[in-house]
This record gives C-alpha cells, structure tokens and sequence, in this order.
C-alpha cells in the first residue's frame, strides 16, 4: 500500500523571489489582521476627518510649517525626482524610522507607531474641496500600494517580536535564534515591500501630474 505524503521544504530551497510567499503563506492568519488593522485605521482617520474639518485644517498646517507642501509644489513638475524622494520618504523616513528601526530595539515597537502614523495620514488625506475629491482618485491606490508594502514590514516586526519573546514558538532554541530568525523573515518580507515602494511612489508622482489634470477636467 502507499501513501501520500507532502513533505515541507524548508525555505532556503524556495527560489529566492518565492520565499516572501512563503512566509506569507506560513503566517496568513496574522498576515490578515494586520492587513485590516493598518487599512482600518486609515479609515478612522479619514472618518474622524470628515468629522471634524478642524483636525484637516491642523493637519495642513502642520504640513506647511514642516516645508511637506512647499517640497511637494517644487517637486510636481518633475515627476522622476518626486518619485526617487516619495521612495525615499516612504523607504527610510517611515519603513525604516517608524516600524524596522523600533522593533529591532522593542518587541513589535513598530506596530503601535505605524498604527499612530496611519490615523494621522487618514486625517491628512481628507479632502477639502472639489478638487481634492479629484486628486484622491489616483491618490486612494497610491494608498492601497504603499500600505501593503508597510503590511509586509509589519509582519516582519511582529516575528521579530515573536521569535524574540517566545523563541520556541519559531522553532528556536533561544532569544538569539528567535530574534535572528524573525530577522531574517523581515529581510525576505522586505524585497516585495520595496518592490511595491517602488511602483507607489512611480505611480503617485505621474499620477499626480499627468491624471488629476484631466479626471478634474472631466468630473468638475
């Protein structure tokens, strides 16, 4: 008699550009989570803003007295350049700053600060007038793109956290082999995050200059 039998083949066998599905695939459930958290904070804080027009106002201002409104005005009328600071922006300020950075010194660190950041831009990106409706046409699968690829980060923390805090529950033996376990699932959750980067920040700086010109046209 035979049997079937599927035998798990461990990830460093998985072709390099497979091995972030994998990861993926082997932690869904929590994937999934993070996935509704991260999109559903974004829209508290958009509700919030249609609530109270004041927070949008504060918010602008604030993007203002920071120089974000004047670099985005001087930035418009060369979208390759405003795609490379987007990427960088969106690389190093947030990825790197708000979630990596944090959970490699705190256990899942990342994961409130990203949740803050999330329901500040959900307030940011309320429009305020007709034209703003226009422009968050385009703007709302810029969102879409770059949250997933802070989603991919996030469950890069979270099993940094996890294999850290209760090493056993990843198959190590200690904290270290915990910690560098979660490390290295972060590094292969990172190469489709970048890749998603890449195409957000390509997409919002032609969007914006070359789309909501003609949807305005259009719709107004």
């Amino acid at each position: 008699m035979t049997t079937n039998r599927t035998t798990s083949v461990p990830t460093e066998r998985v072709r390099l550009w497979r091995r972030p599905f994998r990861v993926i695939r082997e932690n869904l459930r929590v994937y999934l989570i993070i996935n509704a958290a991260a999109y559903g904070l974004a829209l508290i804080g958009f509700s919030l803003g249609l609530l109270f027009p004041d927070l949008v106002a504060e918010r602008a201002v604030g993007l203002e007295e920071d120089g974000t409104g004047e670099l985005v005005r001087t930035l418009f009328e060369t979208p390759p350049l405003f795609a490379l600071v987007i990427f960088a922006v969106n690389v190093f300020g947030l990825a790197g700053l708000r979630i990596v950075l944090p959970s490699l010194i705190v256990p899942f660190a990342g994961l409130p600060l990203f949740g803050y950041w999330a329901v500040t831009t959900g307030v940011t990106i309320v429009p305020t007038s007709a034209p703003g409706w226009v422009l968050f046409i385009p703007h709302s699968l810029t969102l879409v793109i770059e949250f997933q690829a802070y989603v991919l980060l996030l469950l890069g923390a979270y099993l940094i956290g996890k294999g850290w805090l209760v090493p056993r529950s990843v198959g190590a033996a200690n904290r270290r082999r915990g910690y560098l376990f979660g490390l290295r699932r972060l590094g292969l959750l990172a190469l489709p995050a970048l890749v998603l980067f890449v195409i957000g920040a390509v997409w919002e700086a032609y969007s914006l200059r070359y789309l909501v010109g003609p949807l305005g046209e259009l719709l107004l």
